[in-house]
């Protein structure tokens, strides 16, 4: 595997949770530059053998905007 992806959405009770997409690896953070480093230990720990780790960890920012009509 050279990629993986999370999903990362702003979390109701504040902050950002983020989930891989096709593996279950979750980790949440009060911010996004305090979440990236969380994402890397997360797969680090999902993938002990550094053989088998992805390579390139993309995080797919979702946000939501409400704006009025």
């Amino acid at each position: 595997m050279t990629e993986i992806i999370f999903l990362v959405e702003d979390d109701p009770e504040g902050g950002y949770l983020a989930r891989a997409i096709g593996e279950s690896i979750f980790t949440q953070a009060d911010s996004i530059a305090e979440l990236k480093p969380l994402v890397r230990d997360a797969v680090q720990c999902h993938y002990p053998d550094q053989q088998q780790r992805p390579k390139l960890i993309r995080l797919h920012i979702v946000h939501d905007e409400v704006i009025a009509s």
